[in-house]
């Protein structure tokens, strides 16, 4: 019985995605639920997964093909393992190098179909030129026939390395121009240049930052922080932190917490503009950007006042590591109500971050480097500082309220343990 894959649902208004990666070739085993094939939309990449056991037996939309959702993408055949495809040792499915948004494609050999030969496909025909098993193995294997092979044996043998031979790229033949050809007045891309389309989420990450810059009127406000606190703190209690649960205890959980103190003391930065109206939030869902496989995603840790500094890091472990592994959905990037980028794990010293829409401030931390401060009593000391940026919708926030929040994030980080007192 043939099951169909179809593209899910990623959400309101999205009625179209691009296929990325297949996980699995034609004739591969796969169990119930196991991601099968990426599929991205502007917003997110999603991994779909098989709605039953049984064997992939056809691959209906490749790489880089436009699908709508809802659309087939496949059929899987319910069967046991007894029934499917014998096991051919493959190559692990790779994009190619060329490719920076994760697509294989339609022509690549990763996704030549892999037909499940019976016996007698098997076995040479009668007017075929002999192979040994180990040629006809690797045929097999890439869906190659004796015909397509040209074999260098005695008599015409196909040996293995003929058909290796036969998997090689092809150099391009030279084609004349035709004499009444016009001119050509496409722009040449030279022998080391490449152009790549971009995926979705580049396209709605390159338009949102396009719209956020004309449409809010965007102001930057700067601070910086002594984290010598923060620091010992850590270097403290890493260990027992770490065996407790299970994760180290970083930078970003104080600045998570540090946020929403200045949030509450001042909402309006919580807020959003809707039309001529402020819109405040009484809730903390934080973004948090992070780098994953398709390029920087935000995703949200929901309800960040209610969780510990280990539920914290906990959920920001899970969030960027799904978004490594091109896991994120559209649940997991939906609904922040502020930002938080560290462009220091980059070795940034200092940005303007730019505002992620409807949102009306980012936070953006940098480096944290020594440097010779000033301390009461005109005392010189080297200490561990970091600068800050805040990214503010002037429309919504006053210069008075932006550098006020700093301060706030500021007096928080340099006395973490006003925050777990409260105070």
């Amino acid at each position: 019985m043939a099951i169909e894959l179809r593209v899910p649902s990623l959400g309101e208004s999205i009625n179209t995605a691009t296929v990325g990666a297949w996980l699995k070739r034609e004739g591969d085993l796969v169990a119930a639920d196991e991601p099968l094939v990426e599929v991205e939309s502007d917003k997110a990449t999603v991994a779909v997964p098989a709605p039953s056991a049984g064997v992939l037996r056809k691959i209906l939309k490749l790489a880089g093909a436009t699908v709508a959702i809802g659309e087939v993408l496949g059929q899987i055949e319910q069967a046991t393992a007894q029934q499917a495809a014998p096991a051919v040792a493959r190559e692990p499915l790779r994009p190619p190098a060329d490719d920076t948004n994760g697509h294989v494609p339609a022509t690549s050999p990763a996704l030549r179909p892999v037909p499940t030969p019976s016996p007698s496909q098997a076995e040479p025909q009668a007017h075929a030129p002999p192979a040994p098993p180990s040629a006809r193995r690797l045929m097999a294997e890439h869906g190659l026939s004796t015909g397509e092979v040209q074999g260098s044996g005695r008599g015409g043998q196909i040996r293995r390395e003929d058909v290796a031979r036969a998997l090689e790229p092809q150099p391009a033949q030279p084609v004349p121009p035709s004499p009444a050809a016009p001119a050509p007045v496409a722009r040449e891309i030279g022998p080391r240049e490449r152009v790549v389309a971009m995926s979705p989420l580049r396209r709605t990450v390159a338009r949102r930052l396009v719209e956020a810059q004309q449409t809010a009127a965007i102001l930057t406000t700067f601070n910086e922080i002594d984290m010598s606190r923060v620091l010992a703190l850590r270097e403290t209690y890493q260990p027992a932190f770490h065996e407790k649960y299970g994760v180290k205890l970083g930078f970003m959980s104080f600045f998570v917490k540090a946020s929403i103190e200045a949030l509450r003391t001042f909402p309006v930065v919580n807020a959003e503009v809707r039309g001529e109206e402020i819109v405040y939030k009484d809730h903390y869902d934080i973004g948090v950007a992070v780098g994953g496989g398709k390029g920087l995603v935000v995703p949200v840790v929901r309800d960040a006042d209610l969780l510990s500094f280990a539920e914290v890091e906990v959920r920001i472990g899970e969030l960027a590591k799904k978004a490594r592994d091109n896991r994120i959905t559209l649940d997991d990037l939906e609904g922040g109500t502020f930002t938080i980028s560290n462009g220091g794990v980059y070795g940034s010293l200092l940005s303007t971050p730019i505002l992620n829409p409807p949102q009306s401030a980012i936070l953006g931390l940098h480096k944290t480097e020594k440097r010779a401060v000033v301390l009461e009593g005109d005392v010189v000391a080297v200490r561990p500082m970091m600068y800050l940026a805040l990214s503010y919708d002037h429309r919504v926030i006053d210069g008075r309220e932006a550098v006020s929040f700093l301060v706030r994030v500021k007096e928080c980080i340099e006395q973490p343990e006003r925050m777990l007192l409260e105070v």
